[in-house]
């Protein structure tokens, strides 16, 4: 396949309009999208679990399965995959629904076709960039005060004492290490671990923050300070 054909990613339809679904379709293939199209939430959240998908675009109001219902079960299992809601209903209670079952946008019918290739264009890019971010080989290792950070086995060492963490800890430390001394953004951290800089997931990183500080507090030489309204920096003692 040369550049010309390559795809841009795997896009998963959910919607019961036939119409729309084939119309949206027939856009995304022609702007070099793969796209597989599903019919109801349970056909979605089968073809999903089955498959593997770059994007999802999933109607709100859908048979036997409804597009929040079919998100929530998603999230369950899959924290990373960006999904755009599709919906006829343009009120808050709905966007805050959506957003609260784990949407990263929310695009209302009738939309035009270039608003909907712009928002797919631009997550894919965000989340392009986080995995980027976040590359690292399974046998990494990264020093820095009394510590040692082994990326692959998520263990922490301070002075022979050693801590299994969770990936999101262990991802986040290793963000930390990596900028030492330097501003770590709030929305770079978020978007490379959470896929998301929201309110409520900002929220979740200060108590990951506040659980990190305890296991390095037998450290001397090392200290997450916080930098008001911007970030953090993982300040490193001689």
């Amino acid at each position: 396949m040369n550049n010309m054909d390559k795809k841009k990613g795997r896009v998963l339809l959910v919607e019961d309009d036939r119409t729309l679904s084939t119309l949206i379709r027939d856009i995304l293939e022609i702007n070099k999208y793969e796209v597989v199209l599903c019919a109801n939430g349970e056909e979605g959240l089968a073809t999903f679990k089955a498959q593997k998908f770059d994007i999802m675009l999933v109607d709100i109001m859908m048979p036997k399965m409804d597009g929040i219902t079919m998100i929530k079960e998603i999230r369950r299992y899959d924290q990373r995959v960006p999904i755009i809601i599709i919906s006829a209903k343009d009120m808050k209670d709905d966007k805050v629904e959506g957003f609260r079952a784990g949407a990263d946008d929310y695009v209302v019918k009738p939309f035009s076709t270039d608003e909907l290739l712009l928002r797919i264009d631009a997550i894919l890019k965000r989340v392009q960039r986080a995995q980027e971010l976040l590359l690292t080989t399974t046998n990494e290792v990264i020093e820095f005060g009394n510590c040692k950070l082994d990326v692959g086995e998520q263990n922490l060492t301070i002075k022979k004492k050693i801590m299994h963490l969770t990936r999101k800890e262990s991802d986040l430390i290793r963000l930390l290490a990596m900028k030492r001394n330097e501003l770590l953004l709030r929305e770079v951290a978020l978007k490379a671990i959470w896929g998301d800089d929201d309110y409520f997931i900002g929220r979740s990183m200060d108590v990951f923050i506040s659980r990190i500080r305890k296991y390095l507090k037998d450290d001397e030489r090392v200290e997450i300070v916080n930098v008001h309204g911007l970030g953090f920096k993982m300040m490193i003692k001689d």
